[in-house]
């Protein structure tokens, strides 16, 4: 190759790689001009709402929750507030070590570390918990001197859940917790994940949970402009948060209050219900719990000890608890056969102490001679019932007590009801897997009648039918809550209640039920409990099985063990001429109705319709059930007795320059008590 080709052939390699170099500036110009019009154009508004967030934070406000008042306005949960000690463990290097050295600071136990590892297992990564709460003036100012030191912890003002009645009512109102991972998938489930971005608790049982949506409120947004160090400049605009409503409770927590202290260290129930409208007047179940144990997560020591008693104070035992009616439910029988034809009241039946069927004798205490209706509901003939429970038959028996409300649910606004039994043909038949138990043979209607055998309701059960006897056969849905106090308009406003279901039972078919009962409390059975009581009322004793004794064995309370001992009940409704209140009560193991339960049936009676609270010395009689008659020592005043608590002053009764009383409508009681503080 000459010099001349060569020098071309070398200019032409050169060219080509110019070409390919440029090419190949020209196609990563191209890329980088693509990839900025794809940032800048394409992802524009994505980018600019991504700097803008970086600029701007958007704050939850946690609403203000509502609080819950009985009917006359004395608080039964309320707010708070104070400052707490928080930590980010994420935020965290060495978490030991800092809580150590803030122990040197604050006062920190080990009660606190222990709830503090509780709530970190059950919360999120990047969740804030607390420490310590309810810090000092004192020890805030020291920890703020040297927040420095602890990257992660900040002091924090917080609204805390206070139950200031304590353990009064505690089944009815229920308590708040920290929001877990259950709770997070409900508020999924009902879309609310907004309405909670922020908030830490959630009610969790009683009216706090039952009502959480009129109780939470609506949460509020803060717009904020940082700096580029994540510091607050200023607001750029704001949703305020709406604050929950007041839920006013139908309860009346004096008479609750009453109640619980006069059942002692004893176990039990007890139901009250206006037999007019369903409202709830008390509900007892003892023994009971504080539920302010519970607001910022319960220690270990406290929740084994609530958890593991024997007596099992956290079980709503008037709710959940189901029970054989024993002997109230007689009056239930008789009604169901004279609506059903089954018998005339003025049938004669002998009660000669004993009733045979198929060689079996069925026991009946002692002889009572001939009795008709209204006389084996006020003497309690057992022979009596067998032989109409066995002339009916369980099925015509399970038709008539469902509508009243036996084995069903009452619908009450509170959650976790039981639905207890009522026993039928195809109830054993699902029931029992053994083939040799299915078929229902005569001998388990026998019992049935007498409010024994399969049949267990709750005392709400019990209650709501006793209240519905009482107003002559019209059935209300009980219920708690009477209305709530509209936190923007400050307006009270009810609770809509379905309407009343007319059984359609006769009036001269009520009135011999009446006669009987009334019967009960003037020569029966009560009449010592009842007597010179300022008013007429019908009532029932009732002694229930709590463990199986054979018919041919004698019943001895002192042979058996504590809790194997019978339960003691007393249904009972007043004034007969126009009913205002039914009340059935069971004190657990007590053994005759007349002795344990009837005396605290008088004392609710004689608190709502004649204003009476008993003396102190009264209290104790019951208590230690040695109440064998009339109340003794003088009665005070329902209004002299002063609750320890606030009133919420809405619910006061206003002087309203002579004008009608807004509250009137709300009020089937004993005028609401003075405050003695501010709430």
């Amino acid at each position: 190759m000459t010099d001349f080709e060569e020098v071309k052939h070398g200019a032409n390699r050169f060219t080509t790689r110019v070409w390919v170099i440029a090419l190949a500036v020209a196609l990563c110009l191209s890329l980088l001009g693509i990839r900025a019009y794809y940032l800048q154009v394409i992802r524009h508004d994505d980018f600019m709402q991504r700097a803008e967030s970086n600029r701007t934070a958007v704050v939850p406000i946690i609403p203000y929750r509502g609080n819950i008042v009985d009917r006359n306005g004395v608080l039964l949960a309320s707010n708070y507030s104070a400052y707490t000690l928080e930590i980010w463990p994420s935020r965290v290097r060495n978490l030991e070590n800092t809580i150590n050295e803030l122990a040197k600071i604050v006062d920190i136990q080990p009660i606190h570390r222990r709830r503090f590892d509780r709530l970190r297992s059950e919360a999120g990564p990047y969740d804030s918990l607390p420490i310590r709460t309810q810090l000092t003036d004192e020890e805030v100012a020291r920890f703020t001197s040297q927040s420095y030191r602890f990257p992660g912890v900040q002091i924090a003002a917080r609204l805390f859940r206070s139950y200031p009645m304590g353990t009064t009512a505690s089944h009815i109102v229920g308590y708040i917790g920290r929001i877990n991972q259950r709770d997070e998938e409900r508020i999924e489930e009902r879309g609310e994940e907004a309405n909670y971005r922020g908030s830490t608790h959630i009610g969790k049982t009683g009216i706090e949970d039952r009502y959480e949506s009129e109780l939470h409120g609506i949460t509020g947004v803060e717009e904020l402009e940082k700096s580029s160090a994540g510091r607050p400049i200023r607001v750029m605009d704001t949703s305020p948060a709406r604050s929950g409503n007041t839920v006013v409770l139908s309860l009346d927590v004096k008479l609750q209050k009453l109640v619980e202290e006069l059942y002692g260290n004893r176990r039990g129930a007890l139901v009250a219900i206006d037999p007019n409208n369903g409202e709830i007047l008390a509900m007892v179940s003892m023994p009971t719990y504080d539920p302010n144990l519970f607001v910022e997560g319960i220690d270990h020591e406290n929740w084994q000890a609530l958890n593991e008693s024997i007596d099992r104070p956290l079980f709503n035992r008037a709710l959940r608890g189901t029970y054989p009616p024993g002997s109230t439910y007689k009056p239930f029988m008789a009604l169901a056969a004279l609506e059903t034809g089954a018998r005339s009241p003025n049938m004669v039946v002998q009660d000669s102490g004993t009733w045979t069927l198929a060689g079996h004798n069925y026991r009946s205490g002692h002889a009572l001679g001939p009795v008709d209706m209204r006389r084996s509901i006020e003497r309690s003939s057992n022979v009596y019932f067998y032989s109409l429970a066995y002339e009916m038959g369980v099925d015509k028996i399970h038709d008539f007590m469902a509508p009243l409300g036996f084995g069903q649910l009452t619908g009450i606004d509170l959650n976790g009801e039981g639905r207890g039994i009522l026993p039928s043909r195809e109830w054993k038949r699902n029931t029992f897997s053994d083939p040799r138990r299915k078929t229902w043979i005569p001998g388990d209607t026998v019992s049935l009648g007498i409010g024994q055998g399969y049949n267990s309701f709750t005392m709400l059960q019990l209650t709501h039918a006793m209240a519905t006897l009482a107003n002559g056969g019209t059935s209300y849905t009980p219920h708690l809550a009477k209305g709530r106090l509209d936190s923007m308009r400050n307006e009270l406003l009810g609770f809509p209640q379905p309407a009343g279901v007319n059984l359609g039972f006769r009036k001269e078919n009520i009135q011999v039920i009446f006669d009987g009962m009334e019967g009960v409390t003037i020569r029966g059975t009560s009449r010592r409990i009842f007597a010179n009581a300022p008013y007429r009322s019908a009532g029932k004793t009732g002694t229930a099985q709590a463990a199986t004794v054979g018919q041919r064995e004698r019943y001895n309370a002192a042979k058996l063990a504590e809790h194997q001992r019978d339960h003691s009940l007393y249904a009972a409704f007043a004034p007969i001429e126009n009913p205002q209140i039914a009340v059935v009560a069971i004190v657990e193991n007590a053994g005759f109705g007349a002795a344990a339960a009837a005396p605290i049936v008088r004392r609710v009676m004689d608190y709502w319709l004649a204003g009476q609270y008993p003396s102190p010395e009264d209290i104790a009689a019951v208590q230690n059930g040695n109440a064998s008659g009339p109340p003794i020592g003088t009665p005070r005043r329902v209004e002299d007795v002063v609750l320890p608590s606030a009133v919420l002053p809405f619910l006061q009764r206003p002087q309203n320059n002579g004008q009608a009383n807004p509250l009137e409508p709300w009020e089937h009681g004993p005028p609401p008590p003075q405050p003695t503080s501010a709430p």
